[in-house]
């Protein structure tokens, strides 16, 4: 049994939704997930989405992009029906005001009366874990964090979007629409899952130690003992004026058994301030990154996953914005949607993706089997 999918480009969100419905019917699904443009009214869209499939589990999200089996979309709503084949069980919580990590504990202590055992004892080999946060909360690592100390089960996931007007952001779950929340899913798929994590870059042999920070706006102030906009730009052999023009194509990561975690600069603060994407800590070594091909990276990544499993039969695809705007700027989108033409899949352009942490530059797919 594989996932079914649709999506919808029409403008009014009720015949929107219509026509994912006759798409995906609604017999047997246990759990809709979608991701919806923000050209779309929240509140209605959720409420709509959940009157069309009353008898499953819906949760999903304002996106800056969709993606649909074959294509890169924007304005659209996107869709994945589950059905009971794929997953065996789902539970969800709302956690609203997210940074308040006393709210996470209380809705991992509603899973565990759900599942019938504390989280820290689910079978991590067995269950998985989606969040989808708001995106313009600030508040995903300390949830992430909270959440690798409450489980071992792996949470994979994304921020939501809103077409790049960074203005709100919004999360939906079984009808509803929130704000400065995050919704959190756990899933027990029937026939195992497993994940893909992918990022389009090199680690160049230039390091720098996050020495003075602020964690709480995402800045760091020095690097080395420097300004951190200064020392930025002369490891990159430019002026500071420029540094911005090299954010993208160079940003920095964490390296962690060969793999890397991606920070992305997101401007610079008084001159001499750089403000990230997602949080770096005081002390962090980090280095710094070159952009590869990310259709030629993703492509591997996906035919590698395809080899070891045989058999995929759904994929959601949390892909990052700067990944799309480099896309867009390339001309190569029509190629990454390519990428994902012979797989049931879904997936949206993120404010930044979760999996172990918050991240950015990177997609994570979590994959059934």
């Amino acid at each position: 049994m594989k996932a079914l999918t649709a999506y919808s480009e029409k403008t009014d969100v009720s015949e929107a939704i219509e026509e994912i419905k006759n798409k995906l019917g609604t017999a047997g699904l246990k759990a809709v997930v979608f991701f919806s443009s923000s050209s779309y009214p929240a509140e209605e869209t959720a409420k709509l989405v959940k009157n069309e499939f009353p008898g499953a589990t819906v949760i999903g999200c304002t996106t800056a992009g969709e993606i649909i089996s074959g294509k890169m979309l924007k304005n659209s709503i996107v869709a994945m029906g589950l059905s009971s084949e794929m997953i065996s069980d789902i539970s969800i919580e709302v956690v609203e005001d997210p940074a308040n990590t006393k709210k996470i504990e209380k809705a991992f202590e509603s899973f565990g009366k759900y599942f019938g055992k504390p989280m820290s004892d689910l079978e991590f080999d067995k269950y998985v874990g989606i969040i989808i946060a708001d995106g313009l909360s600030n508040s995903e690592e300390k949830v992430m964090d909270r959440i690798g100390d409450l489980t071992n089960v792996t949470f994979i996931g994304g921020s939501a979007g809103d077409d790049v007007k960074f203005e709100k952001t919004w999360v939906f779950a079984d009808g509803k629409a929130y704000t400065n929340a995050a919704v959190l899913a756990v899933l027990k798929p029937a026939n195992g899952f497993d994940i893909i994590k992918t990022q389009s870059f090199t680690a160049l042999d230039k390091t720098m130690t996050a020495t003075k920070v602020n964690e709480e706006t995402r800045e760091v102030i020095e690097f080395n003992g420097k300004p951190a906009a200064e020392e930025y730009a002369a490891q990159l052999g430019v002026t500071v004026e420029k540094l911005p023009e090299l954010f993208m194509s160079h940003p920095i990561g964490v390296i962690t058994d060969d793999d890397i975690f991606v920070r992305s600069p997101q401007q610079i603060v008084d001159g001499s301030v750089v403000r990230f994407y997602c949080n770096i800590i005081e002390g962090m070594e980090l280095n710094i990154l070159k952009a590869g091909d990310i259709v030629s990276s993703t492509k591997d990544a996906v035919e590698d996953k395809k080899n070891e499993l045989k058999n995929i039969s759904g994929l959601i695809n949390f892909h990052c914005i700067l990944r799309t705007l480099e896309l867009e700027a390339t001309g190569k989108t029509a190629e990454y949607g390519a990428v994902f033409e012979d797989i049931p899949a879904i997936g949206f352009s993120t404010y930044g993706e979760e999996y172990i942490g918050h991240i950015n530059q990177t997609s994570t797919m979590l994959v059934f089997r």
